[in-house]
């Protein structure tokens, strides 16, 4: 599967002033499938160590962590000589190994010339009470489920990908049926690797759904292991009322649809515990549309979306033959909050953190809003092709922004400052907004 993480990694290796890198994202999203891959590719050797099932490495790392000694070490645990700038030293499962974390410090501070990539789910990195983290001592990178373009390349689509990016008004008018009925297979399959793996190689929609729902109860476990007891039922409520949240046309969270009689008091830290770990993606209100964006966003006022789409399908329990159904109504309200859904997904991966705008009494919304070289851009989704937005008209005559998006399904085109964007070139917005 081609990453576009991948690139990022190409960046920071040939960065003069690398450090050492600390990989993160959800479980599952194939953190250590591209970290050996571009070890294998891009270096003479690769060490890897994974914490999780080695309590060998961790017993070594709690001895001494002067990076010459650990080096020493590693090289003769796994009979590989470790050579600045040829070797990769991978750390698999680091939220595993505190001291291994910490090492990071000491590799960045007295030995930089050695390339190190450190990877962890956010469950465990982020989550640990009295872990020390290397603040300032490392490189960044988060790693999420693949886009719609990755998965499309991922199928054997990638001319259809090239087609995307290539921005040919004629050219994806052309295809537009094609690339709305990779959309919907990808509403299904989603973008965790695993499930995409079983569609490449079996066509066996079943076993996709099957692997989707063993994520699900995946991640439903680890929960048990990085939060306190109290915790663990509202955490796993909150996870529950995601499909229910989006299921209605204001997909603001209300605690009342989380348990009767909810209250924000209640169930406050449990929902900051389900944003740190990266399983979910929150956009929270604004009312003042300015940059920063950040510095205007509501506390109280959220909506909340699932990691990957094909997790939130298998979630609602939605059937295949509804994705491969033009006659969306099969199932209502909800191919709306999939195409949010896409959308958010789509947005993050491209590197940018949406919010969300509305007015005081409810009267007038818009689905994401953006800083995009600049500016505040709003971006309005809808599932079909319907053409006007209320909202948007409204947000529009209130702050006269110099670019305003429409994602449909509609033709790519640009009608003064408003651009009609099709939902399956979202990721493409940075290029498409001049």
């Amino acid at each position: 599967m081609i990453r576009n993480t991948y690139n990022d990694l190409l960046e920071w290796k040939n960065r003069p002033g690398r450090r050492p890198l600390l990989l993160l994202g959800a479980r599952q999203v194939g953190k250590t499938w591209l970290m050996r891959e571009f070890g294998r590719n891009e270096y003479e050797n690769v060490v890897y160590v994974n914490f999780e099932n080695t309590p060998r490495m961790r017993a070594m790392f709690e001895h001494d962590l002067n990076p010459n000694l650990l080096i020493t070490m590693l090289s003769a645990e796994y009979r590989e000589e470790i050579l600045p700038a040829q070797t990769l030293i991978i750390f698999d499962e680091i939220q595993e190994c505190n001291s291994a974390l910490i090492s990071l410090k000491y590799f960045e501070e007295m030995a930089p010339q050695y390339h190190i990539i450190a990877a962890g789910s956010f469950l465990g990195v982020a989550m640990h009470p009295g872990y020390t983290f290397p603040v300032g001592k490392i490189d960044r990178l988060t790693l999420y489920p693949l886009s719609f373009y990755e998965f499309m390349d991922a199928i054997g689509e990638g001319r259809m990908k090239e087609a995307a990016k290539s921005l040919d008004k004629k050219l994806i008018q052309s295809l537009s049926i094609k690339f709305t009925e990779l959309m919907r297979l990808y509403f299904f399959t989603g973008g965790m690797p695993r499930s995409i793996s079983a569609y490449v190689q079996r066509k066996d929609f079943n076993e996709v759904r099957r692997i989707q729902t063993e994520i699900l109860s995946d991640y439903r476990s680890d929960f048990t292991k990085h939060i306190t007891a109290p915790n663990i039922p509202k955490v796993g409520m909150i996870w529950d009322s995601i499909p229910v949240h989006l299921a209605r046309e204001k997909k603001r969270v209300v605690y009342k649809n989380i348990k009767k009689g909810g209250r924000a008091s209640e169930f406050e830290n449990a929902m900051q515990w389900l944003f740190d770990t990266g399983l979910v993606h929150k956009t929270s209100r604004v009312t003042r549309p300015e940059i920063p964006l950040a510095s205007y966003a509501e506390k109280d006022n959220f909506k909340i979306y699932m990691l990957d789409i094909g997790l939130l399908s298998a979630k609602a329990d939605i059937e295949l033959k509804h994705f491969l159904n033009p006659d969306n109504s099969l199932f209502g309200n909800f191919y709306g909050a999939l195409t949010e859904q896409f959308v958010i997904q789509e947005l993050r991966a491209a590197g940018f953190s949406p919010y969300y705008w509305g007015r005081d009494k409810g009267e007038a919304e818009i689905d994401f809003i953006l800083q995009l070289k600049g500016e505040v851009i709003p971006i309005e989704v809808k599932s079909g092709i319907r053409k006007r937005s209320r909202s948007l008209d409204v947000y529009r005559d209130l702050y006269r922004p110099n670019h305003a998006v429409r994602a449909t399904l509609n033709n790519l085109g640009t009608a003064g400052k408003l651009h009609s964007v099709p939902l399956y070139l979202i990721a493409s917005l940075g290029e498409i907004v001049q």
